[in-house]
Formats: C-alpha cells, sequence, structure tokens
C-alpha cells in the first residue's frame, strides 16, 4: 500500500516541492515555492466510494458539476463540501479514470 509519509522525500527534496499544504494522512499536497507546482497524493480517499486518478482545481466547483451532469458523464461521487474544508465532486472521464473536480476554501 502506497505510504505519502515514505514518499514525502522524493517531492519534497528530489522534485522540489517542498511547501507541504497539508497532510491528512490519505491525502497530502506538495507545492514548490518557486514554481507554485503541485502534487496532491491520495493513497485511499476517507470519504468518497472510489479513490481519483488526478484532482483538478476550478474556480466554479457548482458550475462545473452541473456542466458534468448536463453532459451525461457518471458522477462517483457527489458534489460535497467536505470536513476540511474543501468542495468537490468526482466524475468518471470516458477512458475509466475518476477525476477529483474541486474548489479550495481561501
Amino acid at each position: 500500500m502506497p505510504d505519502i509519509s515514505a514518499a514525502k522525500g522524493f517531492y519534497s527534496d528530489y522534485l522540489g516541492l517542498s511547501n507541504e499544504e497539508f497532510n491528512l494522512g490519505w491525502v497530502a499536497r506538495y507545492t514548490s515555492p518557486d514554481s507554485g507546482a503541485s502534487v496532491q497524493l491520495v493513497t485511499g480517499d476517507a470519504s468518497a466510494p472510489e479513490d481519483s486518478v488526478i484532482s483538478v482545481q476550478v474556480d466554479d466547483v457548482d458550475g462545473a458539476y452541473a456542466e458534468a451532469q448536463r453532459l451525461g458523464y457518471a458522477i462517483v461521487h457527489p458534489l460535497t463540501t467536505e470536513p476540511w474544508g474543501v468542495r468537490r465532486f468526482f466524475v468518471r472521464a470516458p477512458d475509466g479514470n475518476v477525476i477529483n473536480v474541486a474548489a479550495h476554501s481561501s
């Protein structure tokens, strides 16, 4: 099973993503202080029925949710405001991958 704490050195030291924005044990985000590049690691989503392969941050998550429904894409996890402050939903892309579409509180 993947281990976020074991991977931290790879992402922070080797790739230079040294800012740990958050780490909930099952999900963590590391960001570059210089470029703003980031990676979000998920070992097993604690509140959704499936794990996502990537996360996409959007400005209007409600609009993205409505558009996904309008286009007939499969919603895997409904639009939810999570206890840690992110509002998100999971949608299955036509290739089968599950995408976490999210907006973070500022």
